[in-house]
Protein backbone atom coordinates (compact mmCIF):
# COMPACT_ATOMS: atom_id res chain seq x y z
CA UNK A 1 0.00 0.00 0.00
CA UNK A 2 1.00 3.57 -0.51
CA UNK A 3 2.63 5.76 2.61
CA UNK A 4 2.67 8.74 0.90
CA UNK A 5 -1.18 10.42 0.34
CA UNK A 6 -1.55 13.90 -0.04
CA UNK A 7 -4.84 15.48 -0.18
CA UNK A 8 -4.03 19.39 1.02
CA UNK A 9 -1.31 20.04 -0.78
CA UNK A 10 2.25 19.41 -0.55
CA UNK A 11 3.51 22.41 1.67
CA UNK A 12 4.86 24.18 -1.64
CA UNK A 13 2.09 27.18 -2.46
CA UNK A 14 4.54 29.83 -2.06
CA UNK A 15 7.35 28.45 -4.42
CA UNK A 16 4.77 27.81 -6.91
CA UNK A 17 2.88 30.92 -6.53
CA UNK A 18 4.64 33.49 -9.01
CA UNK A 19 4.55 30.88 -11.84
CA UNK A 20 1.35 30.19 -11.62
CA UNK A 21 0.03 33.75 -11.89
CA UNK A 22 2.54 34.14 -14.56
CA UNK A 23 0.92 31.36 -16.69
CA UNK A 24 -2.76 32.11 -15.65
CA UNK A 25 -3.61 35.65 -14.32
CA UNK A 26 -4.80 38.47 -17.17
CA UNK A 27 -4.32 42.12 -15.67
CA UNK A 28 -7.13 42.90 -18.12
CA UNK A 29 -9.30 40.92 -16.78
CA UNK A 30 -8.82 41.88 -13.27
CA UNK A 31 -9.28 45.89 -14.48
CA UNK A 32 -12.61 44.62 -16.06
CA UNK A 33 -13.68 43.50 -12.99
CA UNK A 34 -12.86 46.85 -10.90
CA UNK A 35 -14.77 48.54 -13.79
CA UNK A 36 -18.17 46.74 -13.22
CA UNK A 37 -17.37 43.88 -15.64
CA UNK A 38 -18.12 46.04 -18.23
CA UNK A 39 -15.77 47.74 -20.84
CA UNK A 40 -16.70 50.43 -23.81
CA UNK A 41 -14.09 50.78 -26.78
CA UNK A 42 -15.89 53.03 -29.05
CA UNK A 43 -19.07 51.42 -30.74
CA UNK A 44 -18.27 48.17 -28.66
CA UNK A 45 -19.04 47.29 -25.43
CA UNK A 46 -17.91 44.12 -24.04
CA UNK A 47 -19.69 42.89 -20.70
CA UNK A 48 -18.18 39.89 -18.23
CA UNK A 49 -20.36 37.65 -16.41
CA UNK A 50 -19.47 38.25 -12.92
CA UNK A 51 -18.88 34.77 -11.95
CA UNK A 52 -16.46 32.73 -14.33
CA UNK A 53 -13.60 30.77 -14.96
CA UNK A 54 -11.77 29.00 -13.05
CA UNK A 55 -13.56 27.81 -9.33
CA UNK A 56 -11.99 26.90 -5.86
CA UNK A 57 -11.82 22.97 -7.06
CA UNK A 58 -10.04 23.63 -10.16
CA UNK A 59 -7.40 26.23 -8.76
CA UNK A 60 -6.55 23.92 -5.97
CA UNK A 61 -6.28 20.73 -8.54
CA UNK A 62 -3.79 22.81 -11.02
CA UNK A 63 -1.88 24.42 -8.03
CA UNK A 64 -1.62 20.63 -6.35
CA UNK A 65 -0.10 19.61 -9.51
CA UNK A 66 2.19 22.59 -9.89
CA UNK A 67 3.04 21.55 -6.16
CA UNK A 68 3.81 17.98 -7.34
CA UNK A 69 6.13 18.66 -10.12
CA UNK A 70 7.77 21.23 -7.61
CA UNK A 71 8.36 18.54 -5.06
CA UNK A 72 9.28 15.32 -7.32
CA UNK A 73 11.63 17.08 -9.78
CA UNK A 74 13.30 13.81 -10.32
CA UNK A 75 10.22 11.31 -9.99
CA UNK A 76 8.26 9.81 -12.99
CA UNK A 77 5.19 11.74 -12.85
CA UNK A 78 1.70 10.60 -14.04
CA UNK A 79 -1.84 11.96 -13.50
CA UNK A 80 -4.71 9.69 -14.73
CA UNK A 81 -6.60 11.66 -17.82
CA UNK A 82 -6.97 15.76 -17.78
CA UNK A 83 -6.60 17.57 -14.67
CA UNK A 84 -9.50 19.67 -15.62
CA UNK A 85 -11.44 20.21 -19.42
CA UNK A 86 -8.69 22.80 -20.72
CA UNK A 87 -6.10 21.95 -23.57
CA UNK A 88 -4.11 24.79 -22.29
CA UNK A 89 -3.80 23.77 -18.79
CA UNK A 90 -3.26 20.15 -19.73
CA UNK A 91 -0.56 20.75 -21.99
CA UNK A 92 1.13 23.21 -19.91
CA UNK A 93 1.36 19.80 -17.34
CA UNK A 94 2.74 17.80 -20.19
CA UNK A 95 5.08 20.81 -21.19
CA UNK A 96 5.99 20.49 -17.39
CA UNK A 97 7.15 16.36 -17.96
CA UNK A 98 3.89 15.10 -15.85
CA UNK A 99 2.35 11.96 -18.51
CA UNK A 100 -0.94 11.30 -18.73
CA UNK A 101 -2.18 8.22 -18.30
CA UNK A 102 -5.00 8.06 -20.68
CA UNK A 103 -2.87 8.40 -23.92
CA UNK A 104 -3.73 11.77 -24.33
CA UNK A 105 -1.26 14.57 -26.37
CA UNK A 106 -0.15 11.16 -28.34
CA UNK A 107 1.95 9.71 -26.02
CA UNK A 108 1.61 5.83 -25.32
CA UNK A 109 0.08 5.40 -21.88
CA UNK A 110 2.35 3.93 -19.70
CA UNK A 111 1.89 2.11 -15.95
CA UNK A 112 2.76 3.79 -13.32
CA UNK A 113 4.99 1.38 -10.50
CA UNK A 114 6.24 1.65 -7.00
CA UNK A 115 7.67 4.89 -5.87
CA UNK A 116 6.30 6.87 -9.19
CA UNK A 117 3.79 9.99 -8.37
CA UNK A 118 0.18 10.13 -9.41
CA UNK A 119 -2.24 13.10 -9.56
CA UNK A 120 -5.63 12.41 -9.33
CA UNK A 121 -7.77 14.92 -11.42
CA UNK A 122 -10.05 16.76 -9.98
CA UNK A 123 -12.95 15.04 -11.40
CA UNK A 124 -11.86 11.53 -9.31
CA UNK A 125 -10.78 8.01 -10.37
CA UNK A 126 -12.83 4.56 -10.17
CA UNK A 127 -12.36 3.02 -6.66
CA UNK A 128 -10.81 0.06 -8.05
CA UNK A 129 -8.32 2.37 -10.00
CA UNK A 130 -7.24 3.95 -7.36
CA UNK A 131 -7.10 0.96 -5.21
CA UNK A 132 -4.54 -0.54 -7.63
CA UNK A 133 -2.36 2.40 -7.39
CA UNK A 134 -2.09 2.29 -3.86
CA UNK A 135 -1.40 -1.58 -4.33
CA UNK A 136 1.25 -0.69 -6.72
CA UNK A 137 2.65 1.84 -4.47
CA UNK A 138 2.64 5.08 -5.79
CA UNK A 139 2.97 7.89 -4.36
CA UNK A 140 -1.10 9.63 -4.57
CA UNK A 141 -1.62 13.41 -4.95
CA UNK A 142 -5.75 13.40 -5.05
CA UNK A 143 -7.25 16.72 -6.12
CA UNK A 144 -10.78 15.67 -5.88
CA UNK A 145 -12.72 18.44 -5.73
CA UNK A 146 -14.68 18.40 -2.47
CA UNK A 147 -18.33 19.17 -4.24
CA UNK A 148 -17.43 15.46 -6.14
CA UNK A 149 -16.28 13.76 -2.85
CA UNK A 150 -19.70 15.63 -1.50
CA UNK A 151 -21.78 13.64 -3.90
CA UNK A 152 -19.76 10.08 -3.48
CA UNK A 153 -20.87 9.98 0.28
CA UNK A 154 -24.59 10.21 -1.20
CA UNK A 155 -24.48 7.84 -3.23
CA UNK A 156 -22.57 5.38 -0.85
CA UNK A 157 -25.41 6.03 1.89
CA UNK A 158 -27.53 4.98 -0.73
CA UNK A 159 -25.76 1.98 -1.28
CA UNK A 160 -25.52 1.03 2.74
CA UNK A 161 -29.69 1.88 2.67
CA UNK A 162 -30.59 -0.59 0.03
CA UNK A 163 -31.49 2.58 -2.61
CA UNK A 164 -30.41 2.41 -6.42
CA UNK A 165 -28.33 5.61 -7.27
CA UNK A 166 -29.87 7.47 -10.17
CA UNK A 167 -26.57 9.92 -11.56
CA UNK A 168 -28.06 12.59 -14.08
CA UNK A 169 -24.60 12.97 -15.97
CA UNK A 170 -22.63 11.67 -18.65
CA UNK A 171 -21.90 8.14 -18.53
CA UNK A 172 -19.01 8.43 -20.01
CA UNK A 173 -17.44 11.43 -18.08
CA UNK A 174 -14.63 10.70 -15.76
CA UNK A 175 -16.76 12.09 -12.77
CA UNK A 176 -19.84 10.38 -13.14
CA UNK A 177 -17.70 7.08 -13.95
CA UNK A 178 -16.15 7.74 -10.19
CA UNK A 179 -18.97 8.66 -8.55
CA UNK A 180 -20.79 5.43 -10.55
CA UNK A 181 -18.41 3.44 -8.74
CA UNK A 182 -18.88 4.46 -4.97
CA UNK A 183 -22.53 2.40 -5.53
CA UNK A 184 -20.36 -0.78 -5.89
CA UNK A 185 -18.98 -0.11 -2.79
CA UNK A 186 -20.94 -2.51 -0.74
CA UNK A 187 -22.81 -5.55 -1.44
CA UNK A 188 -25.75 -5.15 -3.62
CA UNK A 189 -25.05 -1.01 -4.55
CA UNK A 190 -26.26 -0.33 -7.75
CA UNK A 191 -26.92 2.94 -10.14
CA UNK A 192 -28.36 3.96 -13.34
CA UNK A 193 -26.69 7.06 -15.17
CA UNK A 194 -29.71 8.92 -16.97
CA UNK A 195 -28.17 11.79 -19.50
CA UNK A 196 -31.39 13.93 -19.86
CA UNK A 197 -34.50 14.66 -18.88
CA UNK A 198 -35.81 12.28 -22.11
CA UNK A 199 -34.15 9.49 -20.85
CA UNK A 200 -35.11 10.05 -17.16
CA UNK A 201 -38.84 10.00 -18.57
CA UNK A 202 -38.18 6.73 -19.83
CA UNK A 203 -36.98 5.34 -16.03
CA UNK A 204 -40.99 7.30 -14.58
CA UNK A 205 -42.52 5.00 -17.51
CA UNK A 206 -40.88 1.82 -16.60
CA UNK A 207 -41.25 2.58 -12.67
CA UNK A 208 -45.07 3.58 -13.16
CA UNK A 209 -45.59 -0.27 -15.03
CA UNK A 210 -45.44 1.29 -18.90
CA UNK A 211 -41.86 1.24 -19.96
CA UNK A 212 -40.34 -2.24 -22.30
CA UNK A 213 -37.87 -4.14 -20.49
CA UNK A 214 -35.80 -5.00 -23.17
CA UNK A 215 -36.12 -0.99 -24.65
CA UNK A 216 -35.11 -0.06 -21.55
CA UNK A 217 -31.99 -2.30 -21.00
CA UNK A 218 -31.31 -1.68 -24.16
CA UNK A 219 -31.02 2.07 -23.73
CA UNK A 220 -29.40 2.30 -20.75
CA UNK A 221 -27.04 -0.57 -21.58
CA UNK A 222 -23.66 1.25 -20.89
CA UNK A 223 -24.97 3.18 -17.77
CA UNK A 224 -26.06 0.71 -15.17
CA UNK A 225 -24.35 -1.65 -12.55
CA UNK A 226 -23.72 -4.90 -13.72
CA UNK A 227 -26.70 -6.96 -13.54
CA UNK A 228 -28.79 -4.27 -12.82
CA UNK A 229 -32.62 -5.35 -13.08
CA UNK A 230 -34.62 -2.55 -13.52
CA UNK A 231 -38.04 -4.69 -11.45
CA UNK A 232 -35.54 -4.35 -8.90
CA UNK A 233 -33.53 -1.82 -8.84
CA UNK A 234 -36.19 1.06 -8.99
CA UNK A 235 -38.02 -0.02 -6.45
CA UNK A 236 -36.07 2.38 -4.31
CA UNK A 237 -34.34 5.25 -5.24
CA UNK A 238 -31.60 7.81 -4.46
CA UNK A 239 -30.88 10.69 -6.85
CA UNK A 240 -27.50 12.48 -7.47
CA UNK A 241 -25.80 14.46 -10.09
CA UNK A 242 -22.76 15.07 -11.90
CA UNK A 243 -21.81 18.06 -10.45
CA UNK A 244 -21.17 19.74 -13.67
CA UNK A 245 -24.61 19.27 -14.88
CA UNK A 246 -27.35 22.53 -15.70
CA UNK A 247 -29.28 22.50 -12.46
CA UNK A 248 -32.41 23.18 -13.75
CA UNK A 249 -32.57 19.77 -15.56
CA UNK A 250 -31.11 18.12 -12.61
CA UNK A 251 -34.15 20.01 -10.17
CA UNK A 252 -36.88 18.47 -12.98
CA UNK A 253 -35.49 14.87 -13.07
CA UNK A 254 -35.49 14.70 -9.47
CA UNK A 255 -38.87 16.21 -9.78
CA UNK A 256 -40.63 13.85 -11.80
CA UNK A 257 -38.61 10.77 -10.20
CA UNK A 258 -40.34 11.96 -7.70
CA UNK A 259 -43.69 11.96 -8.64
CA UNK A 260 -43.61 8.59 -10.46
CA UNK A 261 -42.46 6.93 -7.26
CA UNK A 262 -45.40 8.54 -5.91
CA UNK A 263 -47.71 7.31 -8.33
CA UNK A 264 -46.59 3.85 -7.52
CA UNK A 265 -45.90 3.34 -4.41
CA UNK A 266 -48.42 5.83 -3.12
CA UNK A 267 -47.00 9.25 -1.31
CA UNK A 268 -46.79 8.01 2.55
CA UNK A 269 -44.05 5.72 1.03
CA UNK A 270 -41.77 8.10 -0.42
CA UNK A 271 -39.71 7.88 3.11
CA UNK A 272 -38.80 4.51 2.41
CA UNK A 273 -38.73 4.81 -1.02
CA UNK A 274 -37.13 7.92 -2.39
CA UNK A 275 -34.07 10.31 -1.75
CA UNK A 276 -32.93 13.31 -3.51
CA UNK A 277 -29.77 15.77 -2.40
CA UNK A 278 -29.07 18.74 -5.15
CA UNK A 279 -25.57 17.85 -5.62
CA UNK A 280 -24.81 20.68 -8.10
CA UNK A 281 -21.70 22.45 -7.17
CA UNK A 282 -22.19 25.95 -5.76
CA UNK A 283 -19.18 27.32 -8.41
CA UNK A 284 -21.40 26.16 -11.06
CA UNK A 285 -24.76 27.23 -10.15
CA UNK A 286 -23.26 30.60 -9.80
CA UNK A 287 -21.84 30.72 -13.53
CA UNK A 288 -25.31 29.42 -14.88
CA UNK A 289 -27.23 32.07 -12.40
CA UNK A 290 -24.47 34.77 -13.75
CA UNK A 291 -24.96 33.70 -17.53
CA UNK A 292 -28.60 34.33 -17.63
CA UNK A 293 -27.92 37.36 -15.55
CA UNK A 294 -26.01 38.44 -18.06
CA UNK A 295 -28.14 37.91 -20.69
CA UNK A 296 -30.77 39.52 -19.45
CA UNK A 297 -29.26 42.51 -19.18
CA UNK A 298 -28.87 42.72 -23.26
CA UNK A 299 -26.26 41.42 -25.37
CA UNK A 300 -26.12 41.08 -28.65
CA UNK A 301 -23.71 38.01 -28.10
CA UNK A 302 -21.85 35.59 -26.41
CA UNK A 303 -19.19 34.27 -26.10
CA UNK A 304 -18.42 31.29 -24.04
CA UNK A 305 -14.93 29.95 -23.57
CA UNK A 306 -13.44 26.57 -22.69
CA UNK A 307 -12.99 22.95 -23.91
CA UNK A 308 -15.23 21.46 -25.74
CA UNK A 309 -15.50 18.47 -23.86
CA UNK A 310 -16.17 20.64 -20.52
CA UNK A 311 -19.83 20.18 -19.49
CA UNK A 312 -20.39 23.15 -17.30
CA UNK A 313 -19.19 24.89 -20.14
CA UNK A 314 -21.21 23.22 -22.52
CA UNK A 315 -24.64 24.16 -20.52
CA UNK A 316 -23.64 27.87 -20.10
CA UNK A 317 -23.61 28.04 -23.72
CA UNK A 318 -26.63 26.28 -24.13
CA UNK A 319 -28.29 28.15 -21.74
CA UNK A 320 -27.01 31.44 -23.22
CA UNK A 321 -28.02 30.10 -27.18
CA UNK A 322 -31.32 30.14 -25.99
CA UNK A 323 -31.93 33.91 -26.41
CA UNK A 324 -28.79 35.18 -28.50
CA UNK A 325 -26.29 33.91 -30.65
CA UNK A 326 -23.50 32.20 -29.00
CA UNK A 327 -20.33 31.11 -30.21
CA UNK A 328 -18.38 27.95 -27.57
CA UNK A 329 -14.54 28.31 -28.21
CA UNK A 330 -11.96 26.15 -27.04
CA UNK A 331 -9.89 29.45 -26.25
CA UNK A 332 -8.74 32.89 -27.64
CA UNK A 333 -6.99 31.45 -30.90
CA UNK A 334 -10.28 30.59 -32.14
CA UNK A 335 -11.33 34.35 -32.53
CA UNK A 336 -9.64 33.98 -36.09
CA UNK A 337 -10.01 37.35 -37.66
CA UNK A 338 -13.35 39.41 -37.56
CA UNK A 339 -14.05 37.48 -40.36
CA UNK A 340 -13.96 34.25 -39.23
CA UNK A 341 -14.22 32.30 -35.95
CA UNK A 342 -14.07 28.34 -35.26
CA UNK A 343 -16.58 27.25 -32.33
CA UNK A 344 -18.80 24.34 -31.64
CA UNK A 345 -22.17 24.52 -31.85
CA UNK A 346 -24.56 22.86 -29.63
CA UNK A 347 -25.00 18.92 -30.39
CA UNK A 348 -22.35 19.33 -33.13
CA UNK A 349 -20.16 16.33 -33.76
CA UNK A 350 -17.04 19.08 -33.29
CA UNK A 351 -15.22 22.64 -34.53
CA UNK A 352 -17.05 24.29 -36.87
CA UNK A 353 -16.23 27.78 -38.66
CA UNK A 354 -18.35 30.26 -39.42
CA UNK A 355 -17.35 33.48 -41.33
CA UNK A 356 -19.21 36.79 -41.16
CA UNK A 357 -19.66 36.33 -37.28
CA UNK A 358 -19.08 39.80 -35.76
CA UNK A 359 -21.22 42.22 -36.91
CA UNK A 360 -20.27 45.85 -37.57
CA UNK A 361 -22.25 49.23 -35.38
CA UNK A 362 -22.66 49.42 -31.79
CA UNK A 363 -22.34 46.05 -30.34
CA UNK A 364 -22.57 44.49 -26.60
CA UNK A 365 -20.76 41.77 -26.60
CA UNK A 366 -21.61 39.17 -23.31
CA UNK A 367 -18.78 36.93 -22.21
CA UNK A 368 -18.05 34.07 -20.04
CA UNK A 369 -16.11 31.18 -19.10
CA UNK A 370 -16.40 27.96 -17.69
CA UNK A 371 -14.85 26.47 -14.31
CA UNK A 372 -11.60 25.07 -16.20
CA UNK A 373 -10.86 28.44 -17.80
CA UNK A 374 -8.08 30.35 -16.78
CA UNK A 375 -8.38 33.92 -16.49
CA UNK A 376 -5.18 34.77 -19.35
CA UNK A 377 -7.11 32.81 -22.02
CA UNK A 378 -10.13 35.65 -20.89
CA UNK A 379 -8.47 38.38 -21.14
CA UNK A 380 -6.84 37.23 -24.89
CA UNK A 381 -10.31 37.22 -26.04
CA UNK A 382 -11.16 40.65 -24.37
CA UNK A 383 -7.66 41.87 -26.56
CA UNK A 384 -9.10 40.13 -29.85
CA UNK A 385 -12.24 41.40 -29.66
CA UNK A 386 -10.82 44.75 -29.00
CA UNK A 387 -8.63 44.95 -31.84
CA UNK A 388 -11.27 43.45 -34.56
CA UNK A 389 -12.93 46.56 -33.79
CA UNK A 390 -9.58 48.83 -34.45
CA UNK A 391 -9.49 49.57 -30.44
CA UNK A 392 -6.03 48.58 -28.78
CA UNK A 393 -6.54 46.79 -25.10
CA UNK A 394 -5.95 49.72 -22.41
CA UNK A 395 -2.48 49.22 -20.69
CA UNK A 396 -2.19 47.33 -17.41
Amino acid sequence: MSEEYYTRGLGLREEVKDRLARDYHSALVERLKAAGFTMTAGTVTIRLAEEFGFCYGVERAVDYAYQTRQRFPDRNVFITGEIIHNPGVNERLRVMGIRFLDGSGGIPPERPGAGDVVIIPAFGVPLEAMEEFKREGCVLVDTTCGSVLNVWKNVERYAREGFTSVIHGKYQHEETLATASRALRFEGGRFLVVRDLDQAEIVCAYVRGHGDRSRFLETFARATSPGFDPDRDLERIGLANQTTMLSSESLRIAEIIREAMAERFGADSLAGRYRSFDTICSATQDRQDAVTKLVSGGVDLMIVIGGYNSSNTTHLAEMSSASVPTFHVADAGCLVSRALIRHKPLGAPGEVETRDWLPAGPLIVGLTAGASTPNNEIGLTVERLLRFRGHEPPLP
